[in-house]
């Protein structure tokens, strides 16, 4: 029964056409059916479908998903490059909550997001850098190919092991370079449960991306 279920709204999920409210009503309920047993591995029809709505949501399901959701790892490639920035979005959360040591070119793909133009991408990359388990970090920049990722990457990683020092963290978060702010927040946001003040120097600057994820962290430490 719960698998006719899962497979019925599957179908009207794919179905054309399908307004946003009757999307995200079918999309909710398949969650709760994936949480109650329906099989993580039927979603990739959705992903598979060509329709970017569908993709979308299947994206969506996968982050919501985390860890139940790791066989399907091997689909994140392609939804971290595809068109549609909402599915690059959630598959970000979905790298962040499921992939390891033995995805380290996912996480590598995942962590040159950070040349990413558009602001909500960008936005869930920091989210990534700052919540990433050094392991995960140091999975990726073992494949990193990008130079200048590669040595942001490892600087983030020495900040988990040694004192970072404040001074470089404050001229990149008030340098030039986005790419740099953003590791450079996402320390600042490691550091924040010791001492808040980089991280209150991050919600200040210029950088929309920047300044409104260090908000939002100071307003989750106030919690």
């Amino acid at each position: 029964m719960q698998t006719q279920t899962g497979d019925a709204l599957m179908a009207r999920i794919l179905a054309r056409p399908i307004d946003d409210e009757a999307l995200g009503q079918a999309a909710n309920d398949l969650l709760d059916e994936l949480f109650g047993g329906y099989p993580v591995e039927n979603l990739r029809i959705l992903l598979r479908s060509g329709d970017d709505d569908a993709v979308q949501t299947g994206a969506w399901l996968l982050s919501e998903l985390g860890e139940q959701a790791a066989p399907l790892l091997d689909e994140v490639p392609r939804l971290l490059a595809h068109p549609r920035h909402q599915v690059c979005f959630h598959a970000v959360e979905f790298v962040l909550l499921a992939a390891d040591e033995r995805h380290a070119d996912l996480i590598a793909q995942t962590l040159t997001l950070s040349r990413a133009s558009d602001t909500s991408i960008r936005w869930k990359l920091l989210n990534f850098l700052a919540a990433a388990s050094t392991e995960q970090l140091m999975a990726g920049l073992s494949r990193l190919a990008d130079p200048e990722v590669g040595r942001l990457t490892a600087g983030l990683i020495a900040s988990d092991t040694e004192d970072p020092d404040p001074g470089e963290v404050v001229a990149a978060l008030e340098g030039d370079d986005p790419m740099a702010r953003l590791f450079a927040a996402a320390i600042a946001t490691r550091m924040a449960e010791d001492d808040a003040a980089l991280l209150r120097l991050a919600a200040r600057v210029g950088d929309e991306e920047v300044s409104s994820f260090a908000q939002w962290q100071l307003m989750r430490l106030q919690e």
